[in-house]
């Protein structure tokens, strides 16, 4: 892929098109609460539970460690008053466990708890569950927390963004540096421009991310930030330490851009030093810092995005270099091989994290994670097509047409010219050779020697213009897949929403039966509707309701209700109804334990007659 020079380009139709991923991130990734990495695994008390004394601690337990914030914790009593509670702090069992106090004397009902934590790969996860002291009541706070505190969409949108924009400068960045060092173009102005505004634009996503790491967290709106208590312990835990890092190293490469800038030198060790620390900075704040294999995870994680900003990095320095400047065969072959390396590096570690981050092929279809994940591969499968376009075109103008010997010397001039006009120089002698408009810079000492890019010309116009074209596609579909890898990162990984489908408790809710029954007469049927709150082990309330032939409420002589637990021997127990007036209940019906109960609910409908069905429950 080589480009004589040329006039300036029209940058215009790139900036339109890398629009398109911006709009996708603010559809896709503005609102909704926070996706993580932690599952809760288990709750003390759990969820629904109905307690006979008052519990002195809640403790909650992950499936990795977790950061507690100050405000981790919110319980509110049966009446929707907020208690006071103790400071959030780590359990007995470790890291992967919260803990906080709870006041002393809790009186008899149902209490709600809100909590939120943040997860070891830098993601707030938030949720909400009951429980009860003595029997269970309405709550009115339960409805309103049923799914945790809010989180605030403008904060999310922004944070969301500013990720974006540093993968996609830091992409650059590395990918422009990557092409200048293994290609050796001559000095060509764009590519310095790219390196500048990258990196500019990497130091501005960076800080943004410090600010809004605070509100993030907390999930309040993007003035939190000013909360400088909030703002001291997000700089000082480890997502918080990650980017102070990432700054650090960025403010590190602009001062070895500049001195580079100034001695005209070529990239070195130095500079693939600093491309390494600042890709183990995105390994230690994402998914792979969390679960499976962490350390092979990382290492994974940060060779995938060097080779990632290595190919789509290098596309974009290339695009500048089709529009600005001279280069040979041999840099164009320099790199398609860097470029099928990193696609090769990028198919590897992209299989493993897909599997890390899977777990199965349902959750391929079944999972958000999964289907974004497929709708990365399908942008992947288009950006290889466009490479493959690509390749065809750099093989069209990098192969030297090839002659049968004559000794005719007409007809070996007709051939070297023609050889000369594929590999892009001119048809004439030497001495007509055309001079670049950008004079090509001093080489360093320590450099090898290399082509001379003013040995050679411009490719055939009407080849460079379909390389241009897909390129600037490969750029396009590029900063599309780093768009829905920014999504990816922050939703929950199949394997973990699967583990968290298995381990989250059960939906409290209430169990309602409805029980048929022959009320004596010819086609007279009414029935027993029977509502088991919260159908949970321990206390429950039980209440009876029956209805006529005509749908109407009936009153009847007596009902009686009574469980039986074959699998484990134990009843029939009696629920103990009253009447009250309308319908049937009881307060304090007590199952001992869970599975499939046998209900038998017996309706006398006179002084003679009565009928007796028999449903099965589940108890939780």
């Amino acid at each position: 892929m080589r480009c004589a020079d040329g006039r300036p380009g029209r940058r215009g139709p790139l900036r339109l098109l890398l629009l398109g991923p911006l709009l996708v991130l603010l559809l896709l990734g503005g609102a909704g609460s926070a996706s993580a990495h932690a599952v809760l695994r288990d709750s003390d008390p759990g969820d629904g539970a109905v307690l006979k004394s008052a519990p002195q601690h809640l403790t909650l337990t992950f499936s990795e460690s977790v950061a507690l914030l100050d405000d981790s914790f919110r319980v509110l009593d049966p009446d929707g008053r907020r208690l006071r509670v103790g400071e959030p702090g780590n359990g007995p069992d470790g890291a992967d466990t919260a803990r906080v106090t709870l006041p002393a004397g809790l009186e008899q009902g149902t209490y709600t708890v809100a909590w939120r934590v943040v997860s070891a790969d830098s993601h707030p996860v938030s949720g909400a569950f009951t429980f009860s002291v003595g029997k269970a009541t309405v709550s009115t706070a339960a409805a309103a927390l049923a799914t945790g505190p809010t989180e605030d969409p403008v904060t999310k949108a922004l944070h969301t963004i500013a990720r974006y924009l540093a993968y996609l400068s830091v992409a650059v960045l590395i990918g422009t540096a990557a092409f200048v060092a293994v290609c050796r173009p001559p000095h060509v102005p764009l590519h310095e421009k790219l390196s500048r505004a990258s990196w500019w634009a990497l130091l501005a996503a960076t800080l943004v991310l410090l600010v809004l790491r605070a509100p993030y967290e907390t999930g309040e709106g993007p003035l939190g930030a000013f909360d400088a208590d909030a703002a001291g312990r997000a700089l000082t835990g480890r997502p918080g330490i990650v980017l102070l890092a990432r700054l650090a190293l960025v403010l590190a490469a602009g001062a070895y851009l500049l001195r580079m800038a100034r001695r005209r030198r070529r990239y070195g060790w130095t500079g693939a030093a600093l491309a390494a620390g600042l890709a183990a900075t995105w390994a230690a704040g994402e998914h792979a810092s969390a679960g499976l294999q962490v350390p092979v995870a990382m290492t994974s994680s940060a060779l995938h995005l060097l080779a990632t900003a290595v190919w789509l990095g290098g596309l974009a320095a290339l695009l500048a270099a089709l529009h600005q400047a001279a280069l040979s065969a041999q840099a164009v072959r320099r790199f398609s091989r860097v470029a099928f390396a990193s696609v090769t590096v990028l198919v590897v570690t992209g299989v493993y994290q897909s599997w890390r981050g899977l777990g199965g092929w349902d959750a391929l279809a079944d999972t958000t994670y999964g289907r974004l994940l497929a709708i990365k591969l399908m942008a992947v499968v288009v950006l290889l097509a466009a490479a493959a376009v690509s390749r065809r075109w750099t093989a069209l103008q990098t192969t030297p047409a090839v002659a049968e010997p004559s000794g005719d010397r007409s007809e070996e001039r007709a051939v070297r010219t023609k050889v000369a006009a594929a590999v892009g120089g001119p048809s004439g002698p030497p001495a007509s050779t055309s001079v670049p408009a950008s004079p090509p810079e001093s080489p360093s000492p320590s450099d090898p020697p290399g082509p001379d890019p003013s040995a050679e010309g411009g490719p055939d116009p009407a080849h460079r213009r379909a390389l241009r074209r897909s390129v600037l596609t490969e750029v396009a579909v590029g900063a599309a897949v780093l768009a829905v890898t920014t999504l990816l990162t922050s939703t929950l990984p199949g394997r973990a929403e699967a583990e968290a489908a298995t381990a989250a408790p059960a939906v409290v809710g209430a169990s309602v039966t409805d029980v048929p029954f022959d009320v004596g007469t010819p086609g007279g049927r009414g029935t027993a509707q029977i509502t088991i709150d919260p159908a949970r082990v321990g206390d429950n309330s039980i209440e009876a309701v029956v209805y006529g032939p005509d749908g109407g409420i009936s009153s009847v002589p007596e009902l009686r209700i009574s469980f039986t637990h074959p699998g484990q021997d134990i009843g029939p127990l009696d629920a103990g109804l009253t009447d009250r007036g309308g319908y049937w209940g009881n307060s304090f019906l007590n199952l001992p334990v869970a599975g499939t109960w046998e209900m038998k609910v017996t309706v006398r409908t006179s002084d003679v007659d009565q009928i007796t069905e028999t449903r099965a429950v589940t108890i939780r």
